[in-house]
């Protein structure tokens, strides 16, 4: 019964990872244009993140299941836990329409029930935690720099940005940045599973990346319009230089093993162009303001979270109560999937044609 039960909340979670990495995704070439139709953007998306996960994404999930806390931990109990603590932050997220990063939620899970058994790998957590603040740094960085010398050059006059290539190379950009949310993101749902031997490494990244393939489909079209459009405006050129250097970040993480926010990198590159572009009053905008306060509070919440329903249900009697709240979160969570996809059919008949 709790094998059941662990599986369904990491699923589900696997469906909200595909929410929110949606927008981190194909949410660039959706904004920039390349991709008119919000439908043909997720499913894009949900094909490059099954395929990643299949082909790339055992590394992250070794991570994930062991290098954080000891594998000797990790009971199915602790795994309800772990899921349920990091499913809650993410999917207040997606319902507010806030890209989120998956892998701060978890880790931070993973890390509340280390401190409450006192068994915590601190130099991996350590430079976990490093990669999360130098990466997407790096991609601001990149984001910036390339704009300012664009606009100093006048290389967007001499030189015609437009034209079919121009809109193939940034939807094959988005594609390969939906992969490495594939190679990274997955693990996030399936790590502990497979760290409590429920499912193998290569069984995980097949069924979790079906997962989260799914949730992109159906729950994604918020989070997709929120980095797409309600940032900053930005031509396709731009798309390019956010989608490639975001993926090519994650996949050499991926590659190391190393859990890091997708979602974080591949909006400061868009806050790098629009700072570039329009100065700090990017920053001034609500929708960045409520994403950096979400960003700074999800691990801390996730990571709280697990700590108490350790002591609460592990040390105490009252694990029953918590199966029987896990199961109602499942059941919420699957009337909102619903809702979400009932909603997004109806809006099928407003969006006029292209790509």
């Amino acid at each position: 019964m709790l094998e059941i039960i662990a599986i369904v909340i990491s699923f589900f979670f696997a469906m909200n990872i595909g929410a929110s990495g949606a927008a981190a995704s194909m949410g660039v070439a959706y904004g920039a244009g390349a991709i008119l139709r919000p439908r043909n953007a997720l499913i894009l998306c949900a094909i490059g993140v099954l395929l990643g996960a299949v082909i790339g994404g055992g590394e992250v999930v070794k991570t994930i299941s062991s290098g954080i806390i000891p594998s000797s931990l990790i009971s199915i109990k602790i795994v309800v836990i772990i899921l349920f603590s990091a499913t809650f932050s993410l999917f207040l997220a997606n319902l507010l329409g806030i890209p989120l990063s998956t892998s701060e939620v978890t880790v931070g899970s993973v890390v509340g029930v280390g401190i409450a058994n006192q068994a915590l790998y601190v130099n991996n957590l350590f430079w976990i935690v490093f990669y999360w603040v130098i990466i997407p740094i790096i991609a601001f960085g990149i984001a910036f720099i390339f704009i300012k010398i664009l606009h100093y050059f006048k290389l967007t006059e001499k030189y015609a940005f437009q034209g079919k290539i121009i809109t193939y190379l940034l939807i094959f950009a988005g594609f390969f940045e939906a992969f490495s949310a594939g190679m990274n993101n997955v693990a996030n749902a399936v790590g502990p599973l497979v760290s409590a031997e429920i499912l193998s490494v290569s069984k995980g990244t097949l069924i979790g990346g079906l997962f989260v393939a799914l949730g992109a489909l159906i729950l994604g079209r918020r989070v997709l319009e929120t980095n797409g459009k309600k940032i900053t405006s930005f031509s396709k050129i731009e798309g390019i230089l956010i989608s490639s250097t975001g993926a090519t970040l994650v996949t050499i993480a991926s590659i190391f093993g190393i859990p890091v926010p997708l979602t974080q990198i591949t909006t400061s590159s868009i806050l790098g162009i629009g700072i570039a572009k329009s100065g700090a009053n990017v920053f001034q905008q609500k929708i960045v303001k409520n994403m950096l306060m979400v960003w700074l509070i999800s691990p801390l919440i996730s990571l709280t979270m697990s700590y108490f329903l350790v002591k609460l249900f592990i040390e105490t009697d009252l694990y029953t109560i918590f199966v029987l709240a896990s199961l109602l979160l499942a059941t919420v969570g699957a009337l909102s999937l619903m809702r979400a996809s009932k909603q997004e059919r109806s809006t099928v008949h407003e969006e006029g044609g292209g790509i």
